[in-house]
């Protein structure tokens, strides 16, 4: 007799339990892992919020040192958070006002209070108004790049990144410890220029490489490999020294790149991605130039 393919009742049946409860034991399992990688960001912007918080108390104490470390601290968990949220893909627009509430604490709030404390408070009043700049310029640089997030140049940031500006103050107070100076009056006179200067980096349009076009996959040049081993060899034996450094040659790259011809438009309207108009590829003599909005 020939074997019939047609199922009965009750085997229909335990065909279409199995699957069913081998997915809901697996959404049991799967369950706390998903809430824990949605956690895992928000964890880190946290510590870095506190290590913002931390700096800002460490400055009022007079723990200069202490502070600028915490700042990088910060700038740290700035640059982990987000990679940790799109290698999960659980970026999320509430992860990203967060980052930026924690990122006007850690790198507004906390690098000008530390700016103060440390070199500006011997010229009073003026000192509050220089550090107060920079909060104010700190925190429009990140409304700004929030509205720009879905239609800028990712190989380019418009203005002075808020953390570049707040590793280069933590910067300056560490290279000042480790070479032990004291000349308050001379620290001051420098303190003001360079603070102004970085609030006026952040919210102008000088274009700053954003370093999320490199890829970690492709073969890198002799010359890199050797650069990225020295500067690590740098970073272990002098941190406080190579930290100024790098932070001082990111700020100087958005003056470069203005020099070499790059250019960010005064004004561009406000329209949504898909009906922006496509340009043509600049030839090699043209200045490049990054339409962004207002």
């Amino acid at each position: 007799m020939r074997p019939t393919h047609r199922l009965t009742r009750r085997t229909r049946h335990r065909v279409r339990i199995i699957p069913e409860g081998i997915r809901e034991h697996s959404d049991r399992v799967a369950a706390p892992l998903r809430r824990g990688v949605l956690l895992a960001p928000a964890t880190i912007t946290s510590i870095g919020l506190l290590s913002g918080f931390y700096s800002a108390i460490s400055s009022i104490g007079g723990h200069f040192e202490l502070a600028a470390v915490m700042i990088m601290i910060a700038f740290i968990c700035d640059g982990l958070d987000g990679r940790v949220a799109r290698l999960s893909r659980t970026s999320s627009q509430f992860g990203i006002e967060y980052d930026s509430l924690s990122d006007v604490v850690a790198f507004g709030m906390a690098p000008a209070i530390l700016a103060f404390t440390w070199a500006l408070h011997p010229i009073g009043g003026l000192g509050v108004a220089v550090s107060g700049l920079f909060v104010v310029c700190a925190a429009l640089r990140l409304a700004r790049f929030n509205v720009q997030t879905a239609s800028v140049d990712k190989r380019r940031f418009v203005g002075l990144p808020v953390p570049g500006a707040a590793a280069m103050v933590a910067g300056i107070a560490l290279a000042y410890s480790y070479f032990e100076l004291n000349s308050p009056k001379t620290l001051c006179s420098l303190m003001v220029p360079i603070t102004l200067a970085l609030a006026g980096l952040m919210i102008s349009r000088v274009p700053y490489p954003s370093f999320k076009g490199i890829n970690l996959h492709k073969r890198a040049q002799i010359e890199l490999m050797i650069g990225a081993v020295v500067g690590a060899a740098f970073l272990v034996t002098m941190p406080q020294v190579t930290v100024f450094l790098l932070a001082s040659a990111f700020v100087l790259s958005g003056p470069y790149l203005m020099l070499r011809g790059e250019r960010m438009p005064n004004r561009v309207a406000m329209l949504p991605v898909e009906a922006q108009p496509q340009s043509a590829p600049a030839s090699s003599d043209s200045p490049r130039t990054y339409e962004v909005p207002d």
